[in-house]
């Protein structure tokens, strides 16, 4: 199996590289290392936007193999933008924003709804831009209901930030087969995340 070394590549060079690969025609699966997880993110997203069957594996360098299979879903084969799979996170790599309700405030869940989904837009105007947003519990909901924050998680997916929902949580709910944004992920890289975070901002 061909494998595609981009350790120590900065994005959007291993989503490049990928690109390079599939346009030779190939059908064959093939593996893309990278160091990162801004680069994970970029390169399992462009993955599954082609129609690749995507796995990743994380190593114990802090390396992650992420594996593609070409030709898995045939209706896919969206238009690819270089701009996409850039990383603009700047110096707030290490603050993460942190999802848990799908109502912001008490009192009226239907003006929390409203409220959460401008908390969510705004994320984008304030400075620096996090490394990660994490959705756990009701939070799921947003990168599964059309939206003005489903809108914005998309936006700030395609900037680098990485949207990670609780794969329990979206089981719960039964929303798996919804996600329109992000991957899933589980309790101990929730965990993990926000134990290393330099900040952690949450609207709750």
């Amino acid at each position: 199996m061909k494998t595609l070394d981009c350790k120590g590549l900065n994005c959007p060079e291993p989503v490049l590289r990928a690109k390079a690969f599939l346009e030779q025609g190939t059908a064959e699966p093939f593996i893309v290392v990278v160091d990162n997880e801004a680069s994970r993110e970029n390169v399992l997203r462009f993955g599954r936007s082609q129609g690749c069957e995507v796995r990743v594996a994380a190593g114990g360098d802090g390396s992650f193999t992420i594996s593609l299979v070409p030709g898995h879903d045939q209706s896919s084969g969206e238009r690819f933008d270089k701009a996409d799979y850039g990383c603009e996170l700047g110096t707030g790599r290490n603050m993460v924003y942190v999802i848990s309700s799908n109502s912001m405030g008490q009192g009226s869940d239907e003006l929390g709804w409203a409220l959460l989904q401008t908390y969510v837009t705004t994320i984008a105007e304030v400075s620096p831009l996090p490394s990660h947003i994490l959705l756990y519990n009701g939070g799921v909901k947003l990168v599964t209901t059309k939206g003005k924050a489903l809108e914005a998680l998309q936006a700030l997916e395609k900037k680098g930030v990485i949207i990670w929902s609780c794969g329990t949580c979206l089981e719960f709910f039964k929303l798996e087969k919804e996600r329109q944004v992000g991957s899933i992920t589980n309790m101990y890289d929730i965990m993990s995340t926000m134990a290393s975070a330099g900040k952690l901002v949450s609207p709750f």
